[in-house]
């Protein structure tokens, strides 16, 4: 094992991150050590980097290493690790995913199996970088997984490219459309065709959607979409309003709306919108929007008049990561799951590889080590 790695640091607003080398210390007893394989940019590192989210605001000490959506390989097991979440065992040189949050286990939600909904696990994701183990975050050639941890090893006939996204991206829409009740024959809109936007798609076809349509205006991300199931693109370009697009919708459902909509874009504005999408008894499930203090406007009375709902997803349980690697592992001849990651970077490159991100037109891309 190297005595150092390297990682990027984040110090906050308007800085550029930085790479350093930090020492690298042996797994407390229930910890992992991992070497990092790819780290994915995702939409809420995008958040922090743009500024729509400050985390200096949010209490968060800096500086961290940031990123989340990542896989690696065992480099060391911590004293009473001997297997993974499902029993499996772990030994040295096994790929792994992880759940990359850590609830509290005290908390009402917690104690009544949500610990997803736990308020502590949100902030659980990053440590400072400057102390000990240093490794906390997924841009770096180094990872620690803490104690009391969820983490799968990752079948064989899954590439790294395929499983990078499984531990946030690919398990939130998962669980966000389990938890909003997407039945068989039903139809879904999908507002965005980004990275969670093109999983949606392929999930809510799995899970037996009669019809999904999916919203956006950028090329490459319609073609993906289509790649991965939509039976209905709108461009945004051509149907620039939403007044126009709720007709559109409204044509492709014999005239009801969507049973469920999706918001999987992270833009306040575009809400109200989703809940006109929706027919009579409709469900709404905003996952995007995690930058406080954005607001929109919107008439409460149709919610209730029309009997409609709003179910906010954030993270998931435990058992949502295995089912993501079994979904992988039955539709990888299905999908082009390895297409999503379509553009990789060294470390030395993170700053290139955000700037290169934000222009919209990359549904992710991924930081290789």
């Amino acid at each position: 094992m190297a005595e150092k790695g390297k990682a990027a640091i984040y110090k906050g607003l308007g800085h550029r991150m930085e790479i350093v080398e930090y020492p690298i210390s042996e797994p407390e007893p229930g910890a992992i050590l991992l070497k990092t394989r790819r780290a994915n940019i995702c939409g809420s590192d995008l958040h922090v980097w743009r500024g729509d989210v400050d985390l200096a605001n949010l209490g968060q000490p800096l500086p961290i290493i940031m990123g989340h959506e990542m896989t690696g390989t065992v480099v060391q097991l911590g004293e009473g690790v001997l297997t993974d979440s499902a029993g499996e065992p772990l030994a040295t040189g096994d790929r792994i995913v992880h759940r990359y949050f850590y609830p509290c286990g005290h908390c009402w939600a917690c104690l009544t199996g949500q610990d997803y909904a736990c308020p502590l696990a949100s902030f659980s994701v990053y440590g400072v970088s400057e102390d000990q183990p240093h490794f906390l975050g997924a841009y770096a050639e180094y990872y620690f997984i803490r104690p009391n941890h969820v983490v799968f090893k990752v079948p064989d006939d899954l590439s790294d490219e395929m499983v990078a996204s499984a531990n946030c991206a690919l398990s939130q829409v998962i669980f966000g459309l389990e938890k909003v009740g997407l039945n068989f024959g039903e139809t879904i809109v999908i507002q965005g065709a980004g990275g969670l936007g093109i999983y949606a798609t392929a999930v809510a076809k799995e899970m037996g959607a009669k019809k999904v349509i999916v919203i956006d205006g950028i090329d490459e991300r319609l073609e993906m979409a289509k790649a991965f199931g939509a039976d209905e693109l709108i461009d945004m370009r051509q149907l620039a309003t939403p007044a126009e697009r709720m007709m559109k919708v409204r044509e492709l459902t014999d005239g009801w709306g969507a049973n469920v909509v999706a918001e999987l874009v992270g833009f306040p504005h575009i809400v109200a919108e989703g809940l006109d999408l929706l027919g009579n008894g409709g469900r709404y499930l905003e996952i995007g929007n995690i930058s406080p203090l954005k607001t929109f406007e919107f008439d409460p009375s149709a919610i209730v008049l029309n009997n409609k709902s709003i179910i906010g997803v954030m993270l998931y349980p435990p058992p949502t990561l295995k089912k993501a690697l079994d979904l992988l592992s039955r539709t990888k001849n299905k999908y082009p799951f390895d297409k999503i990651l379509s553009h990789s970077y060294p470390l030395e490159e993170i700053n290139e590889a955000f700037a290169e991100q934000d222009k919209g037109h990359i549904c992710r891309s991924s930081i290789v080590l």
